[in-house]
């Protein structure tokens, strides 16, 4: 499987809200539906992914369908991953990613924010730092129409260590974690990592971002 590319569109920033507004996301195409993170088969649970660039910062939106939403962490910086959740892995550059922040947002709305330190692509040796933060960082849930949940976040350039302008390229994957009650775990992803069990932490299986 090779690792998926694709041209990260730039929007405007007219105005001080973080995030697009609702017509700005409906013009924009999506990078894609997440897949198995195992294979690259089709999930049970959609996944619609979208991304864009602006002078502030990179904004993602997820759009999850979902039989059956549920979080109950309330804390930033809890283990949001042993619930519901997705996520963005991301560093500046082409390269296979040594360090890499990794973000991610409940459907309650709960943020966790870390950098890794991934330099072998393996769990065993890897270190995670939850103290960080990306300052500037938000995020907002809401809920389009029964049994689906929309995720939004936005991340100044500043936080992730690089800048916006010109044509700037970052390795990027984007995960969902769904744990319907009484079904197995699902785990999906932007570029699959082929890891069996499902394991997000693979670098060199995040894709590449271009913004122009």
């Amino acid at each position: 499987m090779a690792a998926v590319t694709a041209n990260l569109p730039r929007i405007g920033t007219a105005s001080a809200e973080p995030f697009p507004d609702r017509s700005v996301w409906e013009a924009l195409p999506a990078l894609g539906e997440l897949v198995d993170a195992r294979h690259g088969g089709p999930p049970r649970d959609r996944t619609i992914v979208r991304a864009a660039a602006s002078a502030r910062g990179l904004h993602v939106q997820f759009d999850c369908e979902d039989r059956d939403i549920w979080a109950t962490h309330a804390r930033r910086d809890a283990p949001l991953w042993e619930e519901e959740v997705v996520e963005l892995f991301v560093a500046p550059g082409r390269g296979d990613p040594a360090r890499y922040a990794e973000i991610e947002i409940s459907p309650a709305g709960v943020l966790f924010d870390a950098i890794v330190i991934n330099p072998d692509g393996r769990r065993d040796t890897m270190a995670v730092d939850a103290s960080w933060t990306a300052e500037g960082l938000v995020g907002r849930v809401s809920r389009p129409r029964d049994g689906a949940w929309r995720a939004e976040l936005s991340v100044p350039w500043s936080a992730l260590g690089g800048e916006g302008g010109g044509e700037t390229a970052w390795r990027a994957n984007f995960f969902r974690v769904e744990r319907p009650h009484g079904e197995p775990a699902e785990f999906s992803a932007w570029s699959p990592t082929g890891a069996v069990p499902a394991d997000f932490h693979k670098p060199a299986r995040f894709g590449l971002l271009v913004v122009r």
